[in-house]
């Protein structure tokens, strides 16, 4: 069976360089890829280099954790170390977002918080999938993006291309 999931990706060590690894990596694992726009936000939570953020919608057969799992992978292929530090510079981050419609604990929270706290993953998900409904809040991403408090964040779409799609 095939399972829809939202992955969110983020980095703002070499940005250009590793969402491009990324992406192409995510590809590689996962079918029927499609992305956002990328965004450039400034650091949340600590004093950093801004960040290149998207969303990518795929399909997948494997379970969460097997999902969660070559999302790490691939994070620590692009030379991503997981400090204590939950606020730090990164090559990479990747963020499983939802997976269907589950609403787990265990094994990762879905779906994630930050959807609903962070500019970065809500516009790109308003933007990619503006009618999906969120599995908690039962909003559209569209609805929680028009509500969603735009002077909290700054973001800004960039001119980013990548030969992959």
């Amino acid at each position: 069976m095939m399972h829809r999931i939202l992955i969110s990706l983020g980095t703002n060590i070499n940005r250009s360089y590793y969402a491009r690894r990324g992406l192409v990596r995510l590809a590689d694992s996962f079918t029927q890829m499609s992305c956002s726009r990328m965004f450039e936000s400034e650091a949340v939570g600590f004093p950093g280099s801004p960040f290149y953020n998207c969303v990518i919608l795929a399909y997948t057969d494997k379970a969460i954790c097997d999902v969660v799992h070559e999302l790490k992978t691939i994070e620590r292929e692009n030379g991503r170390t997981h400090s204590e530090k939950k606020y730090c510079s990164r090559t990479l981050d990747l963020d499983l977002l939802t997976y269907d419609n589950a609403v787990t604990a265990e094994p990762v929270v879905l779906p994630r918080q930050e959807i609903l706290m962070n500019a970065f993953v809500l516009q790109p998900l308003a933007e990619l999938v503006p009618n999906d409904v969120h599995p908690v809040v039962h909003q559209t991403y569209q609805q929680l993006w028009l509500d969603y408090d735009k002077t909290a964040q700054k973001l800004w779409p960039i001119d980013f291309t990548w030969s992959e799609f």
